[in-house]
């Protein structure tokens, strides 16, 4: 065997050690005293290191010789991720929104089997994919229709009532308000220098839309793509509340930011996963798994992955305190140095606990 293959069985290895159900169907391992394969998240003990071997698909290691683990099923891996990929192409097809039971009728599953499956795919169920797919169709229509109106039909809403329900808003701003490219809405910001370099804030009347770092021009140019035809107004003064909670975060008390008002739009699973991230305290970490099973999705772990790294809202949603169950760092939007100076400065002391 390789240097490259040792290493890369090293890895899988870190991953069986850690249960990391992150990896489930992209690999098995078997255990030789058994015969048995299984899921590298599997919950049954496990094997020394010189017995493990390791396949890349449940038939691979049939072949191989070994059996299926009952307990954790890796041979249905496979079979999930197929159903979920067929209910995710009903899904997207078109209006109206197929129901829980006729998506089930449709591909011969019962419907509470494949609410598991697809929410074991993507980390949200059926109607809360649904949701995010109608709110994607929303914006687009927003941006070329000819009024609100014709927007919500042609994007799947019934009427306006469901567009304007605060439970699947997802704009962060009125209807007309997006479709103007942010037009008629004022955005207030600033980019002031901080521990961590340059750090933009930015607010709507609502709250803050945005907290992030990097250099200042390219700051500056990402809000005005995200909102190009809103009213941007370099403002530090009524900002000065939030740079005041903020840097204050940064000097060493960070439950000054703990309840600043926000306003940073969001599919429904990225709120549950940004509330979560809210109530990590200070000094203290989680997993992606953790995560997951707090908003009590634990297949979810990569979708968790997904909506920490868009967060927009650096420090208020601290997604910096989320790593990989081994405890090594995993990315961070802006920037490993500064997530591993966050880390320390908390578990030190420097910033002390929320």
């Amino acid at each position: 065997m390789n240097e490259t293959e040792h290493q890369s069985d090293d890895a899988r290895w870190q991953a069986v050690e850690s249960r990391d159900a992150a990896q489930d169907g992209q690999f098995c391992y078997a255990v030789m005293t058994t015969g048995i394969y299984c899921r590298p998240s599997c919950p049954s003990r496990r094997p020394k290191r010189k017995n493990a071997r390791f396949y890349p698909d449940a038939a691979s290691a049939q072949a191989a010789g070994f059996r299926a683990c009952l307990r954790c099923g890796p041979d249905q891996v496979g079979s999930t991720a197929q159903l979920a990929a067929q209910v995710q192409a009903l899904l997207d097809s078109g209006e109206p929104t197929p129901s829980l039971a006729q998506l089930g009728a449709a591909l011969g599953r019962s419907p509470s089997h494949l609410q598991r499956s697809f929410k074991a795919a993507f980390g949200l169920s059926p109607k809360q994919y649904a949701l995010a797919r109608r709110g994607e169709r929303l914006k687009a229509e927003l941006r070329s229709a000819e009024s609100v109106t014709a927007a919500l039909y042609d994007a799947g809403h019934a009427s306006s009532r469901s567009l304007y329900d605060p439970a699947t808003d997802q704009l962060g701003m009125p209807p007309g308000s997006y479709r103007r490219g942010g037009a008629g809405q004022s955005i207030r910001y600033t980019v002031a220098e901080s521990t961590l370099g340059p750090m933009l804030v930015a607010a709507t009347e609502r709250g803050l839309c945005a907290v992030r770092f990097g250099e200042t021009q390219a700051l500056i140019s990402e809000l005005r793509a995200e909102f190009p035809k809103a009213e941007l107004l370099a403002q530090s003064q009524p900002l000065q509340p939030y740079l005041d909670a903020l840097h204050e975060y940064l000097v060493g008390r960070p439950q000054a930011a703990r309840h600043l008002d926000t306003d940073a739009a969001g599919t429904e699973f990225q709120r549950r996963v940004w509330a979560v991230l809210r109530g990590i305290p200070s000094g203290e970490t989680r997993s992606y798994a953790q995560v997951a099973e707090l908003i009590g999705q634990p297949g979810a772990v990569r979708a968790v992955a997904r909506a920490c790294a868009s967060n927009p809202l650096a420090l208020v949603v601290p997604c910096h305190r989320v790593v990989r169950k081994s405890g090594e760092l995993s990315g961070y939007r802006w920037g490993a140095e500064r997530k591993r100076a966050l880390l320390d400065g908390e578990k030190s002391g420097a910033l002390s606990r929320a």
